[in-house]
């Protein structure tokens, strides 16, 4: 008898601890749905608090720490240095870190981490800024690996190249007395080389993945500018004039090409927004 009682007594226990369970996610899930109605309505330290809560109730839930990495990102103003604004990235990382914990394949943890790497390169020196460019390509890489057809991150690498490259060759060209609209190629044999070296792979690595976003989107005008501006910088590092001509009417080409599409894209807009006030119209009749 006792011996039925004990195993009674232990399983009210399991069934309790079951039920405290199932009752703390029901909660986490209310909490979550506060804390995304604030959000909404950007009372952002107020959702940060229910998405605290609801980590609390449930740490299981993925959604609720995504949220809360979310609310300190969006709060978060990157190249200000107060150390308020300092902890609002630091929380977000900490939090889409965790999420990457859980699921290392998280597509919105990865491109976060990205652009977070990114924009917090704006207010820091050359050298530091390159650290954080190769910090963003890295989780954008990682992002690729698991979205092969991203074309916004294919476009971010195409970014990340131009803005490590960009300031180097304008650098070159000011202490040999160019100005940045003055032809090329680059005079100083030396000077040329040295940037081969060191901007050529990040400049042919751009390239590529600029072409594979607009691989993926026949329309990407912005991807087609940037394409336009590696190879028309790309140019500068030619052997011959022969070859820095061609390489400033194939960046001419990607220009017109963009161009062409925002018009495309512009007219289609305007077709469907009168479309839709001719439904209107009709709607009044």
């Amino acid at each position: 008898m006792t011996r039925i009682i004990k195993y009674s007594l232990i399983s009210t226990a399991g069934v309790m601890m079951l039920l405290g369970t199932g009752c703390d996610k029901l909660k986490s899930r209310d909490e979550l749905n506060k804390g995304v109605q604030a959000y909404k309505s950007a009372r952002y330290q107020d959702a940060v608090e229910h998405f605290k809560t609801a980590i609390s109730l449930d740490d299981s839930n993925p959604n609720a720490r995504l949220y809360l990495a979310t609310a300190y990102m969006t709060q978060w103003i990157p190249g200000a240095e107060s150390p308020e604004n300092q902890a609002l990235a630091k929380g977000a990382r900490d939090e889409f870190m965790k999420v990457l914990e859980k699921d290392p394949n998280d597509k919105t943890a990865l491109a976060s981490l990205a652009s977070l790497s990114y924009n917090e390169a704006t207010a820091l020196s050359p050298e530091q800024k390159v650290v954080k460019f190769d910090e963003a390509r890295d989780w954008h890489l990682k992002l690729l690996a698991v979205d092969p057809q991203n074309k916004e991150s294919n476009y971010s690498l195409g970014v990340i190249a131009w803005a490590k490259w960009y300031p180097a060759l304008m650098t070159a060209r000011a202490k040999l007395g160019m100005k940045p609209e003055d032809p090329g190629p680059i005079k100083d044999k030396k000077v040329k080389e040295e940037l081969k070296e060191k901007y050529a792979a990040v400049i042919e690595e751009g390239i590529k993945s600029l072409e594979k976003a607009v691989e993926t989107d026949k329309e990407y005008d912005d991807a087609m500018a940037y394409m336009n501006l590696l190879i028309r910088e790309r140019a500068d590092l030619a052997d011959t004039p022969e070859q820095y001509k061609k390489d400033i009417d194939t960046a001419d080409n990607w220009v017109q090409r963009a161009l062409d599409t925002k018009k495309i894209k512009a007219a289609r807009a305007s077709a469907a927004a009168a479309a839709g006030q001719i439904v209107s119209e009709d709607d009044k009749k």
